[in-house]
């Protein structure tokens, strides 16, 4: 038996064991979507099948992961708002892209707190300056002094346009006055691919992907964004405290409903979340892809996604940044 099979199987074992008590929070007889904005295979992904393993025989029902892909998770995004706000719909997803995008995508309609309902948060994970191995530089001051030496040479990776990656990498261009040149990607896997290959050559990368890009040897961890030290890179020093400022903000990822869902359903969901993100299995699996098991309840992630849109409205105006 394969280790992927294994561990398959251990999912679905402990997941199962829900079951025995049956379906506590019960919603009905046809399957859950959980939507995911990124490729199968990526952190996000993952950490989505391993809450629907483990969400499934709580709620009583099937939970089908669906990935709708590209444009920042805004094809998902927007395949969410078209949902009936019944509980059968939900995304998961990392907060700053729902609150970030409004204020970089001409083509997103959609408003944060208007057109989805924060159900749970998850975990928490710091985006990671992440450098290929073969540019010169062991810290973030020998990058900036690489890059002015060798204007244009160094590409920087997305996975899109006005996605948090690239603001970052703006940021990072400006305040260090370096010019660096931005390659949008559909997915992390791409991602990775051409970073290990040193088609590019950095990335601000979720935790999740940092956490595997590191394990590969072949890249350096520079600074994490975060408004603190991170207890998952507890070495790692805060872009502010590299002189990177703006760069400051945790990402928070969650469940996410459509709009007017009923509070009875989205309290039942959240119930179930909080049941799940307890389970020592789930938490271990969590930490090592990358992401501190964190959960809270509807309002607290409301009050997350509020404080992203305003921060990200704030830190858009500051840089000067263009909708495109």
């Amino acid at each position: 038996m394969t280790d992927k099979h294994a561990l398959n199987r251990r999912h679905f074992l402990a997941a199962s064991a829900f079951a025995l008590a049956g379906p506590a929070f019960a919603l009905g007889d046809k399957p859950l979507r959980l939507l995911v904005g990124y490729p199968a295979g990526g952190g996000t992904d993952l950490q989505a099948r391993l809450l629907g393993q483990f969400l499934s025989p709580l709620l009583g029902v099937p939970v089908v992961v669906d990935n709708r892909a590209g444009a920042g998770t805004m094809i998902a995004a927007n395949e969410l708002v078209r949902s009936a706000p019944d509980g059968y719909t939900l995304m998961y997803t990392p907060a700053s892209t729902i609150a970030q995008l409004p204020h970089t995508m001409l083509a997103v309609k959609y408003e944060p707190l208007r057109d989805f309902t924060p159900v749970a948060q998850c975990a928490l994970g710091p985006n990671v300056l992440v450098l290929q191995k073969s540019v010169p530089a062991t810290s973030l001051a020998e990058l900036v002094d690489y890059a002015k030496k060798n204007p244009g040479q160094l590409n920087y990776a997305s996975q899109g346009i006005g996605t948090s990656a690239h603001v970052f990498g703006e940021m990072l261009a400006r305040q260090a006055g370096i010019d660096i040149v931005h390659v949008p990607y559909k997915g992390a896997s791409d991602v990775a691919k051409d970073l290990l290959a040193g088609r590019v050559q950095m990335q601000f990368a979720s935790s999740s992907a940092a956490e595997a890009l590191a394990r590969t040897g072949q890249v350096r961890l520079l600074g994490v964004v975060a408004p603190g030290r991170s207890s998952l890179f507890p070495d790692l020093k805060t872009m502010s405290e590299l002189g990177i400022q703006g760069m400051d903000m945790d990402t928070s990822l969650g469940l996410l409903g459509p709009a007017q869902m009923p509070a009875a359903v989205v309290a039942r969901l959240a119930e179930a979340a909080r049941t799940v993100m307890a389970v020592p299995q789930v938490q271990n699996e969590f930490r090592i892809g990358g992401v501190d098991p964190r959960w809270a309840g509807p309002a607290a992630f409301t009050e997350t996604v509020r404080e992203a849109d305003a921060a990200w409205g704030r830190l858009i105006a500051a840089i000067g940044y263009r909708k495109q």
